[in-house]
């Protein structure tokens, strides 16, 4: 058993828990970035002066700005000593000269107050050289506009498997990105102290790159710059790389004024200025044997970048990683390439491309069941990963009986049968609407393709009086990271969860840190955190040895206090431990460190075992659909999945729900539109706010929906034998969006294959159920036909 997962007598991990903050946030006292800013004196705020062109040339006039009273400073390129680029990759001017989409920040205005900087941003004289602009993804093929690094995922001989399958399909899915809303916008809060040290307050995902971005601007070494990430009122991907150039121009702004300088974008400047989840084009040609058994997959991936790289390449190459999903496909060739279009960079969103390549595979099986004579459900099962069996990039699927497993539970204690013979009744006797229920699954892979992110470090203190101080590089937005971290170290030193608290993330105290993302905050985090307690813990035990006259190696730890075994009289408190330790000049501090064992990957050749583990989890999801709207009603959800043994099965809990519910949003709801015509409008999002993007609410909510979380699951390997739970329940969704196929076709022939637009909104499906109807009518007099001429005979 491995020592990460083995859990000692009494743990704090696996019990129930509320989020630590749980009580701040609804009473309201929970301070975010910009709290924290406004309660403090001088401060300016800055407001971006954004491009009404989507590609052009600008010369920019900021005399107007100075005009406007309580404008105390304009900021511009001229400005930076450093780099003038907000990203890793140095092709994103964080004060460009060249207009790359509708809504861009050309320059950013500080004021006294929010007014005055808004004023004088739109006092400022932009003159626009139109440039041809790049809208949609096809916009962006058909002029040759690729940016990055085409990557290939390969096996077998694809071509020879499709020539030799007794069923071939073809065709395209198209998709598109999503918008994070988190509650809280990008938000940046900077100040200097006596010493010249920037103290940068940030909502971002990534502290440590945030760091390096703020000091490649400014001309600084790291270690003059600190940022910390209080909380997050969300994060989902859109933290992790965009919230650097906010930080950067807030730190900018308090070099040049010497005064605190907060950022805080409004909901339509968060939308417009920020990127999305990549919006995909995927072209294909998929074959089955006689048996409906996959033999070869040849596919084209095109996903739409926006106007510069940020995460784009890392994005598809884990869409690549995942268009396999849960099933054994022999023979694979599938090309992945990225677009640049003038639009705002797109970047990470929760399953970071997961969901992009899982989309392929579950709309193809989804798609041709019917003409294949194949229960889709069948189908899908017939084609999981057997064990010993790799995926197309050469990794061993561990595990994969679990699939199989999972599946069956899930089946059977959603009454899957059951309720599918219900569903045929009210189907035959409602002509009117439709109901249909469907099963996909998911297969994840948890870890960062890029492995050195594949590390954490943790900073434990054990002060005299036996309370513990965590600090770890991970941040909190919301997921209840915190909480687990809290629950791993009260474990590790066998106290109770109310000895332990935890700092806020900095980067003094905790450096070189990874993104919180990937699934991996608890993996990575823990692991560091685990390891700086057991260190303590070590020592602790040598000094509690000698005072119980016991062996250290029989010293216990639990609850709080430390017993000897073989010395049942006498029991001491944590404190007073802790207390004899430093009397006897013991350290009580640790640097805890952990790194991801087992992983090569080669992404040159994508071929390699670039995950940990997999994540498993299967959900079925019962809808209705109405024929004259298209709306449709998600009526019941079952879902089982694999969080290994939970950390923290509440929060889990709510993860899994949370993850399907913003899935769901993706797949049937949420609709990104750009204005595509030649006017002065043209790369405009159409979709600013709540009241044109629709978010899923209470009203698309099941009215049943129930999660259990797979037991006896332990991962060998991992902190305490859990597994990641943010991103691998989130294409769970994919049982919605089948479902609502399903119901589709159910107005139809049989046999017929439904096309289903995506975002599958009740516009897309109204037109899907039009078009199942009018393959229904064509048929029908080539069925009365065919009994005409069987009467003749």
């Amino acid at each position: 058993m491995s020592a990460l997962a083995d859990r000692p007598e009494g743990p704090v991990v696996g019990k129930p828990a509320p989020h630590e903050s749980a009580a701040l946030h609804v009473t309201g006292a929970a301070m975010y970035t910009d709290d924290l800013a406004a309660h403090t004196a001088g401060v300016l705020t800055a407001w971006p002066v954004q491009s009404t062109n989507a590609h052009a040339k600008v010369t920019i006039d900021v005399s107007g700005a100075y005009e406007v009273p309580g404008v105390v400073r304009v900021l511009t390129a001229a400005d930076v000593p450093g780099v003038n680029d907000a990203g890793i990759k140095h092709d994103e001017p964080l004060f460009p000269d060249e207009a790359m989409f509708y809504g861009h920040a050309l320059v950013w205005v500080l004021g006294e107050t929010q007014e005055a900087a808004r004023l004088g941003a739109a006092a400022v004289k932009v003159e626009y050289e139109p440039l041809p602009s790049l809208i949609t993804i096809q916009d962006a093929v058909d002029a040759g506009s690729f940016q990055g690094t085409a990557r290939t995922v390969e096996r077998g001989d694809a071509a020879s498997a499709l020539a030799s399958s007794a069923h071939v399909f073809e065709g395209e899915t198209e998709f598109g990105g999503q918008e994070h809303f988190y509650l809280e916008t990008q938000a940046s809060f900077a100040t200097i102290d006596s010493e010249g040290q920037y103290f940068v307050q940030c909502s971002t995902q990534h502290p440590s790159e945030t760091q390096e971005i703020i000091a490649h601007v400014l001309d600084l070494s790291s270690n003059q710059v600190t940022v910390q990430s209080l909380r997050m009122g969300g994060g989902f991907g859109g933290k992790e790389m965009q919230s650097h150039g906010f930080a950067a121009i807030a730190a900018l702004g308090a070099k040049l004024t010497g005064r605190p300088v907060r950022l805080r974008l409004n909901r339509t400047q968060d939308i417009t200025m920020t990127g999305k989840r990549h919006p995909f084009h995927i072209s294909w040609k998929v074959g089955f044997d006689s048996d409906g058994l996959l033999q070869g997959l040849d596919a084209v991936l095109t996903c739409d970048g926006g106007w510069s790289l940020d995460l784009s390449e890392p994005v598809l190459g884990r869409a690549l990683c995942h268009l396999d999903n849960a099933y054994w496909i022999p023979n694979v060739h599938a090309l992945g390439r990225i677009v640049k279009t003038h639009k705002a960079s797109n970047t990470a969103f929760r399953g970071f491309g997961g969901p992009q390549g899982v989309f392929l595979i579950e709309d193809i099986l989804g798609r041709v069941a019917p003409a294949l004579g194949i229960d889709a459900l069948a189908l899908r099962e017939k084609n999981f990963y057997q064990p010993g069996q790799s995926t197309p990039y050469g990794q061993l699927v561990k595990d994969a009986d679990r699939l199989g497993t999972i599946w069956n539970q899930l089946h059977d204690e959603a009454d899957v049968d059951e309720r599918r013979a219900e569903i045929a009744r009210f189907n035959a006797g409602s002509p009117h609407a439709k109901r249909a229920l469907a099963m996909t699954p998911i297969k994840f892979g948890i870890s960062f393709n890029f492995a050195a992110f594949n590390q954490a470090g943790a900073l434990v203190h054990v002060y005299k009086d036996g309370s513990v101080l965590i600090n770890h590089g991970g941040t909190e937005m919301g997921q209840g990271l915190h909480t687990k971290m809290l629950q791993v170290a009260a474990t590790a030193l066998g106290l109770e969860m109310h000895q332990v608290r935890l700092a806020p993330t900095r980067t003094d105290k905790v450096p070189n840190t990874s993104a919180t993302a990937a699934s991996s905050g608890a993996d990575l985090n823990g692991g560091a955190v685990k390891n700086a307690c057991e260190q303590i813990r070590e020592r602790m035990a040598a000094v509690a040895g000698r005072l119980l006259n016991v062996d250290e190696r029989d010293v216990r730890f639990s609850g709080g206090l430390i017993t000897g075994l073989g010395n049942t009289s006498q029991t001491l408190t944590f404190a007073e431990v802790a207390e004899a330790a430093y009397l006897q000049r013991v350290q009580l501090f640790a640097a805890g460190y952990y790194r991801t064992e087992g992983l090569h990957w080669n992404p040159e050749i994508m071929q390699g075992s670039p995950f940990k583990y997999f994540a498993y989890g299967s959900a079925a999801t019962e809808v209705e659909v109405d024929e004259f709207t298209g709306a449709y009603t998600v009526r019941r959800v079952d879902i089982v999945h694999d969080v290994g043994d939970s950390l923290s099965p509440m929060l889990d809990i709510g993860q899994v729900e949370g993850a399907y519910v913003q899935g769901v949003g993706w797949l049937t709801l949420e609709e990104l539109r750009w204005d595509t015509s030649d006017g002065p409008n043209r790369g405009r999002l159409q979709t600013q706010s709540a009241s044109t993007y629709k978010l899923p609410s209470f009203s698309e909510m099941p009215s049943e929906f129930n999660v259990r979380l797979f037991e006896n699951a332990r991962e060998d390997g991992a902190v305490y034998g859990s597994k990641a739970v943010g991103e691998p329940p989130f294409m769970l969704a994919f049982s919605a969006r089948e479902a609502i196929r399903e119901a589709v076709g159910a107005f139809g022939p049989q046999g017929h294959m439904v096309e289903l637009g995506s975002p599958a909104t009740p516009e897309a499906v109204f037109w899907a159920v039009r078009a199942v109807q009018q393959a229904a009518a064509e048929a029908a007099p080539a069925r009365a036909g065919a009994h005409e001429l069987a009467a003749v005979r």
